[in-house]
């Protein structure tokens, strides 16, 4: 239970960080103090999907699987639950929609929020194939292959993942 808690508090620190990091401190660099004017609130709906995705990513990365979306505290245990049972990748996904949402709030940050979304969907792309799933393979072995058969890595499951074999994985 410590282990749960100390992960939660470290995911609760990290996480608004990170997103801060490129909904916030990222635009206000880039545009300066008029990157926030003038806002649409019909995009609000789409930050919220994204949010409602990212951060219940979040919570299971903390609580089940004892780490961080940070990569140098990344999870300890295999994380299939939550929306990691409709894709491999939801927190990228959730993120991405976070800042298209963003970008249709607020007018001056149409630019600068559809080059990072599709740098962000590059980079992010490699580093997924390139590294976070030869390491996930290394660490869990055959759970992650048949988690990798059965769930994509971008585009989303309609029925949800259902992995009862392992279940204490979870």
């Amino acid at each position: 239970m410590p282990s749960r808690i100390f992960a939660a508090l470290r995911t609760a620190v990290i996480g608004p960080v990170f997103v801060a990091l490129w909904t916030y401190f990222l635009p206000r660099w880039v545009v300066g103090a008029a990157a926030f004017e003038d806002p649409r609130p019909l995009g609000w709906v789409v930050v919220a999907a994204g949010a409602a995705i990212i951060i219940p990513c979040f919570s299971v990365f903390a609580w089940v699987g004892r780490g961080t979306p940070f990569p140098l505290d990344p999870p300890k245990r295999l994380v299939i639950r939550g929306p990691y049972r409709f894709v491999r990748n939801p927190m990228y996904e959730g993120m991405a929609l976070i800042l298209l949402g963003e970008a249709m709030v607020f007018p001056h940050l149409v630019r600068l929020m559809l080059i990072t979304a599709a740098c962000g969907a590059v980079l992010v792309a490699l580093l997924v194939m390139g590294y976070e799933e030869p390491a996930l393979r290394q660490s869990f072995g055959a759970d992650y292959e048949k988690y990798c058969r059965h769930v994509r890595r971008w585009i989303p499951r309609l029925r949800p993942f259902d992995n009862p074999a392992n279940a204490a994985l979870q």
